[in-house]
């Protein structure tokens, strides 16, 4: 089932989501539609909170980046075929060179702003038959996971960029969180309970 992705705006994308276990709820069914909702709004990646859910829990699908003329042969194979669940992730590190990338979130549609992060990360997480791995990751896998990784943490990208560059866009954002935005995939936007 395709979900309504949570807007910008909504203190849900700002909670620091919580550790679940095996037992949590339609954890199966819950992933299928977060694959689902992310592959209908285009995205390579779909964190819980983003369709409402204060948890650790995030998709990655890079598929669409196989398709990238600029990127090597190699990169272009390896992020093909890079589709994994992550439960309850932590970050152990995060290393080499900062490096900047115009990133976008399907939470705040139509801005997109150069960010840079690290090139390599060191993760600790579950995937969905609660198997624990702890990989090393590089270059945009590294990236989009993140991305991603923050939205569990209550982070959004624009919190990364230079605060001129946020005052410049301050408008764009407020028209988002008031629903005042327009695309082609389901959104939720918050609306204050009046009392």
């Amino acid at each position: 089932m395709i979900l309504p992705i949570i807007a910008y705006g909504d203190p849900v994308l700002r909670k620091m989501g919580v550790d679940i276990d095996k037992e949590y709820p339609n954890l199966n069914e819950l992933i299928e539609n977060m694959k689902e909702t992310m592959i209908n709004a285009r995205g390579v990646g779909l964190a819980a909170p983003q369709i409402g859910k204060a948890i650790r829990l995030f998709i990655v699908d890079t598929s669409p980046f196989g398709e990238d003329e600029d990127l090597s042969d190699k990169e272009r194979a390896y992020l093909g075929s890079f589709k994994k669940i992550f439960i309850n992730a932590k970050i152990l590190s995060e290393e080499g060179v900062e490096w900047a990338f115009n990133e976008g979130c399907l939470s705040i549609p139509h801005i997109t702003e150069d960010v840079f992060r690290k090139e390599k990360i060191t993760l600790e997480y579950f995937d969905e038959n609660f198997e624990k791995h702890t990989e090393v990751i590089d270059g945009m896998a590294a990236r989009v996971i993140q991305h991603e990784y923050d939205h569990i943490e209550g982070v959004l990208f624009i919190d990364k960029i230079a605060s001129l560059t946020k005052r410049l866009i301050k408008k764009k954002l407020e028209n988002i969180s008031k629903g005042l935005v327009n695309t082609d995939y389901k959104m939720k936007f918050y609306t204050v309970k009046k009392k």
